[in-house]
């Protein structure tokens, strides 16, 4: 099995422009979140409280099922989003808004951890962050209608998990912070400094301490 480099950050952040682009630098493949298919994500937006858990184990469910079929494949891989989002982060955050039910959420949570351990990790996970007044500029250039809505206070909420999670996992994972505010990633320049950071990561973790967390942090421009 080939490299494995999961990227990771809030909605709109640009995570899917990085994959393509880190894909072609490396020449790996690239592997994008599924959007569509949920057959329970009508119901779900129509009353969160009493769908919110068959969702989530949907979205597990299909994201369980990727990783298996993906570890399978030769060559280097760049995912799209990894599992650790969709239990960490938006179950997490759905639990703490009162959308899911206690009962619920750590019912969801012993599967989501029994099956992560079968799993393998990534080589490195790169975490994509920006302030929400970025993430609401890059949301609204990209016009996704489902989007549109999305409220300032919710963004930041998942930012927060976001850093919470990812420092604490570093302790398992290599993992690289990239602070992209004053990074454009359809920008050659500043791809190229993205890409030099994650080659000096993956050249570290070829030492015998895996468990680090790396930051880059862009001047202002």
């Amino acid at each position: 099995m080939g490299l494995r480099i999961g990227i990771a950050g809030n909605i709109g952040v640009g995570k899917s422009t990085l994959t393509e682009h880190l894909a072609t630098y490396l020449e790996a493949k690239p592997h994008y979140e599924q959007f569509q298919g949920n057959p329970y994500l009508q119901d779900f937006y129509r009353d969160m409280e009493s769908w919110a858990f068959h969702s989530q184990i949907y979205f597990l469910i299909q994201r369980v099922k990727e990783i298996q079929a993906l570890a399978t494949e030769q060559g280097d891989i760049i995912l799209d989003r990894t599992i650790y989002e969709d239990a960490e982060i938006f179950a997490r955050n759905l639990y703490r808004q009162g959308k899911l039910a206690t009962r619920d959420f750590q019912t969801y949570f012993e599967l989501y951890e029994t099956v992560n351990h079968l799993l393998p990790p990534p080589d490195l996970l790169v975490y994509l962050a920006a302030d929400v007044s970025t993430l609401l500029k890059r949301i609204h250039l990209r016009g996704r209608g489902s989007e549109q809505q999305i409220k300032p206070e919710y963004l930041g909420q998942l930012n927060q998990l976001y850093d919470t999670h990812m420092e604490k996992i570093s302790h398992t994972i290599p993992v690289l912070r990239i602070q992209t505010d004053e990074l454009e990633l359809t920008h050659v320049k500043d791809r190229d400094i993205i890409f030099q950071a994650i080659k000096n990561c993956l050249r570290k973790n070829d030492s015998p301490i895996l468990s680090t967390y790396f930051q880059l942090l862009p001047a202002e421009k």
